[in-house]
């Protein structure tokens, strides 16, 4: 069972655009709390990356693990995407705040991201694989959107059709 409750699709507040976070809060034991309890709570979803929009935080944070260990954790605060690579990546994604449902999205498969790690040191990353689709899948959700919005209509269609079926077999 998860720490911090993961908002679900239909809330509307996972549409909700983040503000960015304050530098000096990566100081606070608070924040440094609720990183740790956002690892905790992704880690046991079980999921890969975490973006404190899902656990009705509005700020510009997220967390990553792409690690089979879950022994490389990564922090970005106010994350930017400072570059994209022509080379697209089609990668079957999937999101805690819409369990149950995977889809083929296609995204850069290289990147660049700014932003401070949990401390607030800035660092610059460039990645690709499936660390630069996370990084894009988080961002997404700091801007309000969601993985099923890549999809065609047809296909969104159908995704949130059997993620409404899973919902009821879950009640």
């Amino acid at each position: 069972m998860p720490l911090i409750h993961i908002l679900e699709h239909p809330n509307p507040r996972l549409r909700k655009v983040a503000a960015p976070t304050a530098p000096d809060r990566t100081s606070e034991p608070a924040f440094q709390r609720l990183l740790d309890d956002m690892f905790e709570t992704m880690y046991a979803a079980p999921g890969i990356g975490l973006a404190a929009t899902q656990v009705d935080t509005h700020e510009r944070f997220m967390i990553i693990d792409v690690s089979e260990e879950r022994d490389s954790p990564l922090v970005f605060v106010n994350p930017v995407i400072r570059r994209r690579t022509e080379q697209l990546r089609v990668h079957q994604e999937g999101c805690l705040s819409i369990p149950g449902i995977f889809a083929d999205v296609t995204r850069a498969d290289g990147i660049e991201v700014e932003a401070l790690d949990r401390h607030g040191k800035p660092f610059v990353l460039e990645v690709d694989g499936l660390l630069a689709t996370c990084v894009q899948h988080e961002v997404d959700h700091l801007d309000g959107k969601l993985f099923i919005d890549h999809l065609s209509p047809l296909k969104r269609d159908r995704a949130l059709k059997k993620y409404e079926k899973l919902q009821k077999g879950r009640d």
